[in-house]
């Protein structure tokens, strides 16, 4: 799934070529892909159309086109989601599920093979120029407002394993499975380490490797695996040539050659190296 810096990428590019530019007549072309829009898709379509996007904003793993008329379009990009933008009457994509004219002679086009993702016309909720659905959403490390000191007390009030406590987006927003393993791989902290453990200067440190790497990331335009993520030219990021620990099973460690792992999380998978990332007595047993 596409995490803060992949987010970030897309919503540069959406202001480059959105904002300012006069909607035209929009079309759902799939609507599972709006199914979060409760008065359904013609209602979307008819709404959306004629607006002018004036900004586009982002917290964590959401972002939205903030529009003239006080609307907001909220994108989520899910596991495969991708915001393009293409001439008008190039040869649609295969998993085209929205199109959006714009007034220039491009179209912003919502592509997502698997369906996960959404668009949502929503208004603000009680923070300005913030969408109520996102209002629960923690703000994220790059945001000019994050207070470090805040989300380390917070971390340390938590009874949870370290990385379920970052992938929280209710604590910190647009942390997910590559950037959390990669953080705790830079601080040496294995993920199933106690919250209530960590010192504060252990979490303040965390925390400055959580927004090390991901700003990094940003830099070189994200991470790509699979081909599904890509910004609103098509272009792939290259930061998968910068992981240390993420993806990276029975390689060696970059640090001390020990082969790094893999472990099950959530449904998910956690990497990291049983050298430097030693494993709590309890995970361990």
């Amino acid at each position: 799934m596409p995490e803060l810096p992949e987010v970030e990428v897309v919503r540069r590019g959406l202001a480059e070529h959105a904002v300012g530019r006069r909607i035209g007549a929009v079309e759902v072309l799939h609507t599972r892909s709006v199914r979060r829009h409760v008065p359904g898709p013609a209602d979307f379509a008819a709404r959306l159309g004629g607006q002018t996007p004036t900004a586009v904003r982002r917290r964590g793993k959401y972002m939205w086109l903030v529009l003239d008329s006080g609307d907001m379009l909220l994108a989520h990009l899910g596991m495969s989601g991708q915001m393009l933008v293409q001439p008008q009457g190039k040869p649609d994509e295969k998993h085209l599920r929205v199109r959006i004219p714009l007034d220039d002679g491009n179209e912003l086009r919502f592509v997502d093979q698997r369906t996960f993702g959404h668009l949502l016309l929503d208004r603000e909720g009680e923070r300005a120029e913030v969408p109520s659905s996102v209002d629960h959403i923690a703000l994220d490390p790059l945001d000019a407002e994050f207070v470090p000191e805040a989300f380390v007390r917070a971390l340390r009030a938590k009874r949870t394993e370290v990385k379920r406590a970052l992938l929280d987006q209710s604590l910190i927003s647009g942390v997910g499975n590559i950037y959390a393993d990669e953080a705790l791989w830079r601080a040496r902290l294995h993920w199933a380490r106690s919250t209530r453990g960590l010192s504060d200067a252990q979490a303040l440190e965390l925390l400055g490797h959580v927004t090390e790497v991901m700003t990094e990331a940003l830099d070189v335009g994200g991470t790509t695996f699979d081909g599904l993520y890509v910004n609103v030219n098509g272009e792939s990021g290259y930061f998968e040539r910068g992981l240390n620990a993420y993806g990276r099973r029975d390689r060696p460690c970059g640090r001390c050659g020990t082969l790094i792992v893999r472990e099950a999380f959530m449904n998910r998978s956690s990497f990291s190296c049983p050298s430097c990332q030693r494993a709590p007595r309890a995970a361990r047993s």
